[in-house]
């Protein structure tokens, strides 16, 4: 897996899908201030393999696509929720009964964080996959589809998949610094927010597409 091909791929498909095209990239800022849907659904249409970056139209099938979407992240984020909220639960009722209870309240709260961000990681490992067979299929039932999302890792190999997702974390690492400290330029910087927002998630569409078309799926 060559994994500088991709995220050079996966950028120049960015930077033609916008640079030179601003009509398109208003669109695109437009998309992402409705509350990110059409963006989703827009996303969707990139990780069924369309190339080059499709246009920005049918916002009907946008917004839907979209709803499905955030459906589908918000079922694999349900175990997250879940063990967050009881965790916290614990950890409020603990600090609640004493100086002693405070302490260890907060240690279940720490833990509880700890294990919700292992949680969201391993999600995350069949989330990424499941949302492309959500989207080549048009079937919410297949991003759940746990064994041919296995049978479409063992494909990759676990190890070069993991290693493709941490490249795309540090490509994220990169991202946020960036909007970070454009963030710091008072009004401009959430101008230029808006503007960078629909590029990266075009970036991230793209690199999870040539990912999961590395399986041969």
């Amino acid at each position: 897996m060559d994994y500088g091909s991709m995220v050079g791929e996966s950028f120049e498909y960015s930077k033609e899908a916008v640079v030179g095209k601003w009509n398109k990239w208003v669109m695109l800022i437009i998309a992402t201030i409705l509350f990110g849907l059409p963006l989703m659904g827009y996303a969707m249409k990139i990780l069924r393999g369309e190339k080059p970056a499709p246009e920005v139209d049918d916002w009907g099938t946008l917004f839907i696509d979209g709803i499905k979407a955030f459906i589908v992240y918000l079922i694999y984020a349900i175990p997250i929720i879940i063990v967050y909220a009881i965790l916290m639960v614990v950890g409020i009722g603990a600090m609640m009964t004493g100086d002693a209870g405070a302490i260890a309240g907060m240690g279940i709260i720490l833990v509880g964080m700890l294990v919700c961000f292992v949680l969201a990681i391993i999600i995350a490992v069949f989330e990424i996959i499941g949302m492309v067979r959500f989207a080549r299929t048009g079937s919410i039932g297949e991003a759940f589809n746990f064994s041919a999302i296995r049978a479409t890792i063992d494909k990759m190999g676990w190890v070069p998949y993991i290693i493709a997702l941490v490249v795309l974390i540090v490509c994220g690492v990169v991202f946020g610094i960036v909007v970070g400290i454009l963030m710091l330029i008072p009004i401009l910087g959430i101008l230029l927010y808006l503007c960078l927002i629909s590029p990266w998630a075009i970036f991230v569409a793209r690199y999870v597409c040539q990912l999961y078309d590395s399986a041969g799926a």
